[in-house]
């Protein structure tokens, strides 16, 4: 089966490509499974339930997050009530939603999916080694599939996720940064991993703000306001082949679409 991972979608020109290119992206790739990753879809700072909505409907199967989750107020009571919209698993426990679901393809495979948020460099949050390995193991009794989104701003504890469920997930994609790296491979285990699967949004900006707003604190270190940028939209996704009756992943293929005519960079 192969499952498609979209990154970090952000703002109006990241939801504006998802959505034009989504259907073809499936029918091109032969999709069985779509997750995206969208706490910054809302003009990059969280989601709606209207974005949430509209993007489950288009064919997005599980969307998962992070530390934005709640930055629309709105988000609560939804996550409470659809479980397709994952926080990290290791928020507090009483936290409205979930950190995992398990999907099902359109021929009947089973796909579990982990939400999970670093603590280098972010919100204070409950371990997500501990947090993750637990996951896993109570889905795989359901389904070897396991897809891990490791949401996290080191790389290193990115990297050392991707180690430590190595032969238990199928997959740690891990998420946050913006910026896609070059790292992808399967490890000795079976498990797909990536530092980073990257931004889908305007890549004119500062990983996908406007440049002026971000420039002005970099350079001043005085508040300024933060909008989602409009240039140059791309998304930035990984394709994933897993065996289903192993779990065990056998291909995985970084993409960056640039344009509406489908072209690759």
């Amino acid at each position: 089966m192969r499952t498609l991972f979209v990154g970090d979608t952000v703002g109006k020109a990241g939801l504006k490509l998802l959505a034009e290119q989504l259907d073809r992206l499936v029918d091109r790739h032969r999709i069985d499974f779509c997750i995206a990753n969208m706490e910054n879809a809302a003009d990059g700072m969280g989601i709606t339930p209207e974005i949430a909505e509209e993007f489950l409907d288009l064919g997005i199967q599980v969307i998962t997050s992070g530390n934005h989750i709640w930055d629309k107020r709105e988000i609560k009571d939804y996550i409470a009530r659809e479980p397709r919209l994952l926080r990290p698993l290791n928020y507090p426990s009483d936290s409205p939603g979930s950190g995992t679901y398990v999907g099902e393809t359109a021929s009947g495979i089973r796909v579990g999916v982990v939400n999970v948020m670093g603590r280098v460099f972010m919100p204070p949050v409950d371990d997500p080694f501990r947090a993750a390995r637990s996951a896993v193991e109570a889905l795989r009794p359901i389904t070897p599939v396991i897809i891990v989104d490791m949401h996290a701003e080191a790389t290193s504890e990115k990297m050392a996720m991707g180690w430590h469920l190595d032969g238990v997930a199928s997959a740690v994609i891990g998420t946050h940064t913006h910026i896609q790296t070059a790292d992808e491979r399967i490890l000795p285990g079976g498990t797909a991993y990536i530092t980073d699967v990257g931004m889908t949004g305007p890549y004119d900006s500062v990983i996908g703000m406007e440049k002026e707003g971000a420039l002005t604190r970099f350079l001043s270190q005085m508040p300024a306001r933060l909008g989602s940028a409009r240039g140059d939209p791309r998304i930035c996704a990984v394709l994933i082949d897993i065996e289903p009756s192993t779990g065990k992943a056998t291909t995985i293929q970084r993409l960056m679409l640039e344009r509406a005519d489908g072209s690759h960079a």
